[in-house]
């Protein structure tokens, strides 16, 4: 049995055990825990082999026609993401206290599913993981969402009717690739396999332009993609604290990773014909501006990091856009710090909600007081979100940015880095919109009288986690690059 079977078996067995029985707090910590551990391990042990293929590969085979079979295998852009649905999965499990066991289920089988997702090579299970994912997010958030039900229930039918239609259309985008990209009578879901024959007989421009395109839809309305995006703020503000911190932090990349490890090999001039890539630039420049000043006027904090998430998306399709090495590196780095910071401010909002019982800007203030703890977690989170340098995010936004000018000419400018020069004013926009969430939270004096403590140590572990983990991956990004090498 390889050890990727073991990665994601292990959530979806402790969520079972917890179905049958078990005591939930326990099994889902334990088996969280000993997952992060595994995943360590594996990745020094994929960084020590200097390997720059897949890896603790292997397959079991289901059907011979179609060629269909269980298999398992891992790069350094599996390893990253397989870390931070870990990472995730441990704070987000860790936050759960005097909650119904079903809180345990859901949180082990949406990181279960992305763990499968990211950790599996056949198109089926690929998709089949990311659909178990899902469920338990539309359950969680119209069963035990931060609303009133009527309000919370249309808020979970708008994300199913969003993200079903958006895996219906992805459907039928990976359908024809496997249909174009099988080669011979049979038909074969294997990635790899796929990918071979994608070389051998790559199809004209303007075929790839019109399959990428399908799965640039189908893929991107999972990740938010604008103008497919508006069911994402809503699902993040009213998901318990979570599911929140899993599926903006670790599922929503799920979109990303199928770009960049199916349709970009499979198809990759087709980001770069012209009608394609104007219509990406136009849709990732959406994310960026519209969303900012979205966020920009949000009254209310778990709405601005709801919109925040959504606006950062649009930096890594840039990566993705651009298509050169050092900008899918960077985006792969940015995928990374968004899950990470991303899940550690929303672990801290719940936190705070559960503490106040409100969110609103114009009834907090001076909590900085009495919780110079969480002050200062808060802030890693913040400050990450804009880009200050020494924390992950800005390590990846900057390689994004500069991998966008590889192919510059002097004196002439694609519409690629007129992009880039417009999307450079998110960054103003992410500084306006968090500086004064952070000012009007934790500066001046509290307005009604409302303040919080710091949470007793246990319960910070969590957040030191992330909050470390930004810091150093920040302070030394080769860790994550080394990783990659030329797996892009």
């Amino acid at each position: 049995m390889s050890v990727l079977e073991i990665i994601i078996a292990l959530p979806l067995l402790a969520a079972l055990a917890i179905w049958l029985g078990a005591p939930a707090h326990a099994t889902s910590l334990g088996a969280t825990l000993l997952n992060l551990l595994i995943v360590l391990v594996t990745t020094v042990q994929y960084a020590g082999k200097a390997a720059t293929g897949l890896a603790f590969t292997y397959s079991r085979p289901i059907l011979d026609n179609p060629s269909l079979s269980f298999a398992v295998g891992a790069d350094g852009v599996s390893l990253i993401l397989a870390l931070l649905t870990t990472l995730v999965m441990l704070a987000a499990i860790w936050q759960i206290q005097d909650r119904p066991a079903i809180f345990y289920v859901s949180s082990l089988l949406i990181g279960g599913g992305a763990l499968g997702a990211f950790l599996t090579t056949d198109v089926f299970f690929i998709y089949a993981f990311h659909e178990l994912a899902l469920i338990p997010t539309f359950l969680m958030i119209a069963l035990h969402g931060r609303a009133e039900p009527a309000q919370r229930k249309a808020v979970a039918w708008k994300a199913t009717i969003y993200l079903g239609a958006g895996s219906l259309v992805l459907l039928a985008g990976l359908a024809w690739v496997v249909l174009e990209f099988s080669g011979g009578s049979k038909l074969t879901f294997d990635l790899e396999a796929l990918r071979n024959q994608a070389k051998l007989t790559p199809l004209a421009d303007a075929k790839q332009a019109q399959i990428f395109f399908v799965l640039l839809l189908g893929f991107g309305s999972l990740v938010s993609l604008f103008p497919f995006h508006s069911w994402a703020a809503p699902a993040y503000a009213t998901a318990p604290t979570p599911v929140a911190m899993l599926h903006s932090g670790v599922l929503k990349k799920f979109g990303l990773y199928g770009l960049i490890r199916i349709a970009l090999p499979l198809l990759p001039q087709g980001p770069h014909v012209e009608w394609v890539q104007n219509a990406l630039l136009l849709m990732l420049l959406g994310n960026i501006l519209v969303m900012g000043l979205v966020t920009i006027h949000a009254h209310r904090l778990d709405d601005t990091l709801a919109n925040s998430s959504v606006m950062h998306m649009g930096y890594i399709f840039l990566g993705i856009a651009a298509g050169s090495d050092i900008a899918l590196k960077g985006a792969v780095v940015l995928m990374f710090a968004h899950g990470i910071s991303i899940a550690l401010l929303f672990g801290l909002c719940g936190r705070m909600r559960n503490q106040l019982g409100t969110l609103e800007y114009n009834k907090l203030g001076g909590l900085a007081t009495h919780a110079p703890a969480f002050t200062v977690l808060f802030a890693f989170g913040a400050f990450a979100s804009i880009g200050l340098p020494g924390l992950t995010n800005f390590a990846g936004e900057v390689m994004i940015f500069v991998g966008s000018f590889t192919d510059f000419k002097a004196g002439v400018m694609s519409n690629l880095q007129w992009t880039v020069i417009l999307a450079l004013w998110g960054v103003v926009m992410s500084a306006v919109y968090m500086l004064r969430a952070y000012r009007n939270i934790f500066h001046g004096s509290p307005t009604t009288g409302l303040f919080m403590i710091d949470p007793a140590f246990s319960q910070r572990v969590p957040f030191i986690m992330l909050a470390t983990t930004l810091l150093v991956t920040g302070c030394c990004p080769w860790l994550l690059l080394n990783l990659m090498k030329s797996a892009l």
